[in-house]
């Protein structure tokens, strides 16, 4: 017994949080594969680092606001709107069309974070009310229908269904913003004073740290990558809708908290969500392959949600669960 408890002492602290999603991450691998031996072959693995891809950077761009004790709803409804404006843009802007694209969904991020900052509005209404704003904006620009990239629209996101050393293009994507999103939550003073806030924001406004000013910049970032979601997500179906990312939100809230994020914010990382997501993608992958009904699929990650915040939450933080 001693032993053990020495060994436990010489382990960072929350390493059974931490190891906890890889562990499950590898038990469902070998779980599914030895149900569903045609899971683990290339074809089939490619196939789900590439699904994970536009999950995980929807994923990732949220863990920021959730690391600061707050919740996104709007991205959904911003990779919608950004599909929909690159769809419609391409014809006449070309290459352009894409960073008009970006910014609708740098600009409703920080419409959310002023309007939860500024205006004292809890994150969860404040995002809630301005998916609304969006979801609309987004039906009323492509009246309510689909909007197909055609063949000379098709020329310019060529490069994203593309491949790049033997993996798809949407792979690297979601790996480079995966590592510099990485690198900002570790080693600059937006990481470090976010993971400050989420663990105690008095003590943060204390400490001297600019708590709205950072706050602002965790959903505009949010925002951007809900963007960058949408627009991979046009590229690959070649077609902008307003309602292209609508079920979404719960699979990527989902692999951030199954991750290890806390819900409450203060523990947690870009990391951990990459870890999340490839999970979620596996388990809706891997229900196919075992015979489960896919309209399950939302039962499942409600499970899931349910089961990770009552194991990640830190009731410290809360004195009262309502």
């Amino acid at each position: 017994m001693g032993r053990i408890q020495s060994i436990r002492s010489a382990l960072p602290t929350g390493w059974i949080s931490a190891a906890t999603p890889l562990a499950l991450l590898v038990a469902l691998v070998l779980v599914i594969g030895s149900i569903a031996p045609g899971f683990l072959k290339g074809d089939t693995l490619l196939l789900l680092l590439a699904n994970t891809a536009v999950l995980f950077i929807l994923a990732a761009g949220v863990t920021g606001v959730i690391l600061i004790g707050g919740i996104d709803l709007s991205i959904q409804a911003i990779a919608s709107l950004s599909s929909v404006v690159l769809a419609q843009l391409l014809p006449s802007l070309g290459v352009m069309a894409f960073p008009v694209a970006l910014l609708s969904g740098v600009l409703f991020g920080l419409v959310s974070g002023i309007v939860h900052v500024r205006l004292k509005v809890p994150s969860f209404v404040a995002t809630l009310a301005t998916g609304g704003v969006v979801a609309g904006i987004a039906l009323w620009a492509a009246d309510g229908r689909s909007i197909t990239i055609e063949a000379d629209g098709r020329a310019y996101t060529a490069w994203i269904n593309g491949d790049f050393a033997g993996l798809p293009t949407v792979v690297w994507i979601a790996a480079v913003i995966g590592f510099l999103l990485y690198l900002a939550m570790r080693y600059t003073p937006f990481g470090r004073y976010s993971l400050a806030i989420g663990a105690g924001e008095p003590a943060a406004i204390a400490a001297g740290i600019n708590v709205d000013r950072n706050k602002i910049i965790a959903f505009v970032v949010s925002g951007a990558m809900a963007a960058i979601a949408g627009i991979i997500l046009a590229a690959r179906l070649s077609s902008g809708s307003p309602t292209l990312a609508n079920q979404l939100l719960l699979p990527a809230i989902a692999a951030v908290i199954v991750g290890g994020t806390a819900i409450t914010g203060g523990l947690g990382g870009v990391g951990r969500t990459a870890i999340g997501a490839l999970i979620i993608s596996i388990v809706r992958m891997g229900m196919t392959f075992v015979g489960i009904n896919i309209f399950a699929e939302n039962v499942v990650f409600g499970a899931m949600l349910i089961l990770a915040v009552a194991i990640t939450i830190d009731r410290s933080k809360i004195a009262v669960i309502k």
